[in-house]
């Protein structure tokens, strides 16, 4: 998702600080929130440590970059992955009822 440096980062549930600390280049925040499901933001920073709880919509953190001051992307951007007991899940799912992608026929006119 892009962004700006320094944007607000807030939880997308009730959980549990599970990480917080460096991961390769870059700061990595991960919450467990219960009923199988963990996510992790990054690049970002966040005064929050291992143990910490959290509330849905609390801010936890500010986007960052990586070590030497550099984006992945083009412009500052969030990578937000969610895990399930253990596999990777749409991240959005966190975020209620999606709608189906719908796929149209290309309009030639």
């Amino acid at each position: 998702m892009a962004a700006s440096d320094g944007v607000e980062i807030r939880s997308p549930a009730d959980g549990v600080v599970s990480f917080s600390g460096v991961v390769v280049d870059r700061e990595v925040l991960s919450i467990n929130h219960g009923g199988g499901y963990i996510s992790s933001f990054e690049p970002v920073e966040s005064e929050l440590e291992v143990g910490d709880s959290v509330t849905e919509g609390q801010p936890v953190a500010a986007l960052g970059t990586y070590d030497d001051g550099s984006h992945h992307c083009d412009s500052p951007c969030l990578h937000w992955g969610v895990r399930l007991f253990g596999e990777y899940i749409n991240p959005l799912l966190m975020l209620g009822e999606l709608e189906p992608s719908v796929l149209l026929p290309l309009d030639n006119s």
